[in-house]
């Protein structure tokens, strides 16, 4: 097998086109097919098939799949190395506060969406103020704190990078665009303006759909199935 098509395998592994078709399935049909004479023109439609089913959003995120290294919606997922499971209580986001759900709006750049199957947080959190006062990064938290919800502006930089070798990372869509699942445990930390991933902030993440709607990035992280996990995400309003 030469470099190519094992590149290709490891992608197809990756990408969860919406069906129909079932891109997959047929990338991994001619792969099989008997003749290798036409091996080259395969790959190439089972490429650009590949390439035509990821979303422009996610186009970046599928070409570093092989890497093992995601950056998407504000977020990377590193999936090439052993996670290192956080130790100690994990400090608050820089500069985190609880507001009321209005006086959070009025502190952020970006619109604070509230997922109607969940309904009214119980509780919402701000971090990472700039020097205007505009905080980065918004918290809805249900459940005690167990079910969360953090958005933040998707033109800025990095925000939170994990480390999930082991998870079941695979690609899907929220309303028809690029989004990536998490569906296990892995180790989570905020990473500052400066682009420096602050350890201290380091926890154990629980499964966590990242999508992006209108500019805005997004975290849902909580005891879900990755079906329930879309239907919240596809609530927002």
């Amino acid at each position: 097998m030469d470099e190519l098509e094992r590149e290709l395998r490891d992608l197809s592994a990756w990408l969860e086109p919406a069906a129909p078709p079932d891109v997959v399935a047929r990338v991994h049909a001619r792969l099989a097919a008997p003749s290798r004479r036409r091996w080259r023109h395969l790959l190439a439609a089972a490429l650009a098939a590949l390439l035509v089913a990821a979303l422009p959003p996610g186009r970046a995120a599928v070409a570093g799949a092989v890497s093992g290294l995601l950056r998407f919606a504000g977020v990377v997922v590193d999936t090439s190395a052993t996670p290192t499971p956080p130790t100690g209580t994990p400090s608050p986001l820089p500069g985190q506060r609880p507001v009321a759900l209005v006086e959070a709006q009025r502190q952020v750049r970006f619109p604070i969406r509230v997922p109607a199957r969940l309904g009214a947080p119980e509780r919402v959190l701000v971090a990472d103020p700039d020097g205007a006062g505009a905080h980065r990064v918004a918290s809805l938290l249900w459940r005690g704190g167990a079910l969360r919800l953090d958005a933040f502006d998707g033109s800025l930089d990095i925000a939170f990078h994990k480390e999930a070798a082991g998870a079941d990372v695979t690609f899907t869509q929220v309303h028809g665009d690029f989004a990536i699942w998490v569906g296990g445990p892995h180790a989570l930390a905020y990473v500052d303006r400066r682009g420096t991933v602050r350890v201290a902030t380091a926890r154990l993440s629980a499964a966590t759909l990242i999508w992006q709607d209108a500019g805005v990035s997004y975290r849902l992280e909580g005891d879900l199935t990755r079906d329930e996990a879309l239907d919240v995400a596809g609530s927002l309003e």
